[in-house]
């Protein structure tokens, strides 16, 4: 992680795979390794940034109940944040991912199903793509430009694949899963983010984990203690603009 910090550009950290109905951490699922793709700037999981900024992210939404009240606890603290949203619940809910652009937010490709992506066919994932692109448009008048496989599980053909869709694959900070998908208590998501947040960081929650509302709580405990310390709260795309000037890149097409 030394290393992460001295690179002075987009720093990009493995993500932990998790399972596809559970969305937890088990370790990468890549064909090469986390240099390789910093190197080509193709994938993104953190920004080396003395600026106080984080990037908080919530996938696998929307959730009528819970995408509602994180909406609108980041209202109230001014705060802005992505949303990987999964295809076929955008078409169940697009007035939330509506309101989630009109209010500042950032939409992302979480695929439409949500299938295992670890060893997932170019056809199926084409398909998985492209149908939550078209829900997103349907649903927004907007594409995604960014795009967070399940699991994190990524290889060649899922970054080249996302690319060709003028999209970023975009995962998280190692030390920032909070796991809240597995239910571990308010106060351990709480602990998980607060006792390792740094510039930025790119945070992974979820704003769909059935019979679940240790997000929220928690999400109502980070956001005012955070906003104390002096950090703001920006999309993954803003989050980019932060990044130290260096002789690499990595852009997002809008």
């Amino acid at each position: 992680m030394k290393k992460c910090l001295i690179i002075l550009w987009v720093a990009l950290s493995l993500s932990l795979c998790y399972p596809m109905n559970a969305n937890a951490g088990q370790g990468p699922s890549a064909s090469r390794g986390r240099d390789y793709y910093e190197e080509r700037g193709e994938i993104l999981w953190e920004v080396p940034t003395h600026s106080k900024v984080i990037a908080l992210t919530f996938d696998d939404g929307p959730d009528n109940q819970s995408t509602m009240k994180i909406l609108d606890l980041l209202k109230q603290y001014d705060a802005k944040a992505t949303f990987f949203v999964v295809g076929n619940r955008v078409k169940q809910h697009p007035g939330i991912v509506s309101r989630e652009l009109q209010e500042g937010h950032e939409i992302g490709n979480h695929s439409y199903t949500h299938p295992p992506f670890h060893n997932i066919s170019s056809k199926k994932l084409l398909s998985e793509l492209n149908q939550t692109q078209e829900a997103i448009f349907d649903a927004t008048g907007v594409k995604s430009v960014l795009f967070r496989p399940p699991g994190g599980s990524y290889n060649d053909s899922i970054v080249r694949t996302s690319k060709d869709f003028g999209m970023l694959t975009v995962l998280w900070s190692w030390h920032q899963d909070t796991l809240d998908w597995r239910k571990p208590g308010v106060n351990r998501i709480v602990k998980k983010v607060l006792d390792n947040a740094r510039n930025g960081d790119i945070v992974l929650m979820h704003d769909f984990v059935p019979s679940s509302t240790q997000t929220v709580e928690a999400l109502a405990i980070i956001l005012p203690e955070l906003q104390k310390r002096g950090f703001e709260f920006v999309t993954v795309s803003e989050l980019m603009s932060y990044q130290e000037k260096t002789n690499k890149f990595m852009e997002v097409n809008h």
